[in-house]
C-alpha cells in the first residue's frame, strides 16, 4: 500500500510538471504576442521606447521566475523517481528471497516481509495460546461469605474424583481404584469424658486429639488439654490410629518452635501413629495477638513448627481450610506436610492435595456426648 501511494504521488508530481510546461508555453505565446503587438505607433518614439523597455523586463523576470520554479519541480520529480526505483528494488529482492530490507525488516525465506515487533507480537500470540487458560475457584467459607480466586498451578493438586466421594453430613466415604478412606473424629476437652470402646464400635478408625493451645491475649499463655492424655491412652486401647493437634497463635517462627517443643513434652510417653498437626486459625469474635501476622509469616511459623516435630522423629502435617489456601499460606513453601484440610460443604472445595478432610463440626458419634468434629482420612489401598 505505501509503494503504491508513493508511485501516485510521483505521478502527480509529473502531472504537475506537464502542467507548468503547458502554462510556460502559454507565457511564451502570450510574450509572442506581445512582440508582435509592441510595434511603433503614432506616439512620441520616447514613450514608445520606454514602454518597450517596461515590457521587456516584466517578461525576462517572468521567464526567470517560470524557469526556477520549472528546475525545482525537475528536481522534485528526479528524487522522486530515484526513491521509487530503490524501493522497487527493494520488493524484488524480498520476492526473490534476497537481502535483508534493512534495520527494522527482514524477508523471511517465503518471500514473507516480518519487522522485529511483528516478530514480537507473533511470539507473544503464541506465548498466550500455549499458557493455559487461568482458572478461577468460587468457593463459599463457614460464615456463608463467597470468595474468587485464582486457582495456582505450581500447587499440587488432589488426586480425587469427587464424584466418588460420599457424603451426607453424618458418614462420608471415599473409593476409587486407586484411593480408600476411613472414618475418624477430633476431640479436645470440650468433648469432656468419652467412651473409646463406643466409638470404635461405632466404625469410627482414627482420631486427633488436641494436646494444648496458646491463648489468643497479649500474653499468648502456653495451656495443655488436660484431657490430652486420657484420650490418646484410652482411643489406642480402643484400637484407633491417634494423632495430636496444638491449636497456636505464635506471632513468629520462635514462638512457633516454642509451640512445638511444648507438644513434645506433652507426647513424649506415647507412639503416635498419625502426625503432629499445626493448627493456626483466625479468631473472628474477640482482638487476637495474631490479627496483623501476614500470611508469609504464618507460613514461616508452620514450616519452623513441622521441622522441630520432624527433628524430634514424628510426622508433621497442618491444619487449612480453602479461606486460609486461598489467601493466607503459601502453599508451595508447604508442599513437604500433609494437609488436614476443613470444609463443611457437600464436598471439599479445595482443588489442592489434601489427606484428611474435616467434613463436618457438627457430627454426632456414639460414646461422646453433644457434638464433635468428623473426619475422612483418604489413603491408597
Amino acid at each position: 500500500m505505501n509503494r503504491d501511494y508513493r508511485n501516485d504521488r510521483g505521478r502527480n508530481d509529473i502531472a504537475r510538471n506537464d502542467r507548468d510546461r503547458n502554462d510556460s508555453e502559454k507565457n511564451d505565446g502570450a510574450r509572442n504576442d506581445i512582440v508582435r503587438n509592441d510595434r511603433p505607433r503614432n506616439d512620441s518614439s520616447r514613450n514608445c521606447s520606454d514602454n518597450r523597455n517596461n515590457r521587456k523586463k516584466r517578461s525576462w523576470l517572468a521567464v526567470i521566475i517560470l524557469s526556477v520554479i520549472t528546475v525545482l519541480l525537475a528536481a522534485g520529480v528526479v528524487v522522486a523517481v530515484i526513491a521509487n526505483n530503490k524501493q522497487n528494488k527493494n520488493y524484488a529482492e524480498q520476492a526473490s528471497g534476497g537481502p535483508h530490507l534493512g534495520p527494522s525488516i527482514q524477508v523471511t525465506g517465503s518471500g514473507t516481509v516480518v519487522s522485529p515487533d511483528m516478530e514480537q507480537e507473533n511470539e507473544e500470540a503464541e506465548q498466550e495460546s500455549t499458557e493455559p487458560e487461568k482458572q478461577i475457584l468460587h468457593f463459599v467459607d463457614a460464615h456463608d461469605n463467597w470468595y474468587d480466586v485464582e486457582i495456582d498451578p505450581g500447587v499440587e493438586k488432589h488426586p480425587y474424583d469427587l464424584s466418588k466421594m460420599s457424603n451426607d453430613q453424618t458418614i462420608c466415604t471415599y473409593e476409587d481404584e486407586t484411593y480408600t478412606s476411613r472414618r475418624g473424629i477430633d476431640v479436645s476437652a470440650y468433648q469432656g469424658g468419652i467412651d473409646w470402646i463406643s466409638v470404635a464400635g461405632s466404625g469410627i478408625e482414627f482420631a486427633f486429639v488436641r494436646t494444648g493451645y496458646r491463648g489468643y491475649g497479649a500474653e499468648g499463655t502456653l495451656v495443655s488439654d488436660d484431657l490430652a492424655p486420657s484420650n490418646i491412652l484410652g482411643a489406642q486401647e480402643a484400637g484407633l490410629d491417634v494423632g495430636v493437634y496444638f491449636f497456636s497463635q505464635a506471632i513468629n517462627e520462635e514462638e512457633a518452635v516454642e509451640e512445638a517443643d511444648f507438644v513434645l513434652s506433652m507426647i513424649q510417653p506415647y507412639e503416635l501413629q498419625l502426625p503432629v498437626v499445626f493448627d493456626s486459625e483466625n479468631i473472628l469474635d474477640d482482638d487476637a495477638r495474631t490479627d496483623n501476622v501476614s500470611g508469609e509469616q504464618f507460613t514461616k511459623n508452620a514450616v519452623a513448627f513441622c521441622e522441630r516435630i520432624k527433628a524430634a522423629g514424628y510426622d508433621a502435617a497442618i491444619y487449612s481450610n480453602m479461606k486460609w489456601e486461598a489467601f493466607t499460606y503459601d502453599l508451595k513453601e508447604l508442599s513437604d506436610y500433609p494437609i488436614w484440610y476443613a470444609d463443611y460443604e457437600l464436598l471439599p472445595q479445595t482443588p489442592y492435595r489434601f489427606t484428611w478432610w474435616q467434613y463436618s463440626e457438627k457430627g454426632y458419634v456414639p460414646g461422646v456426648e453433644g457434638e464433635v468434629d468428623l473426619d475422612i482420612e483418604i489413603l491408597r489401598k
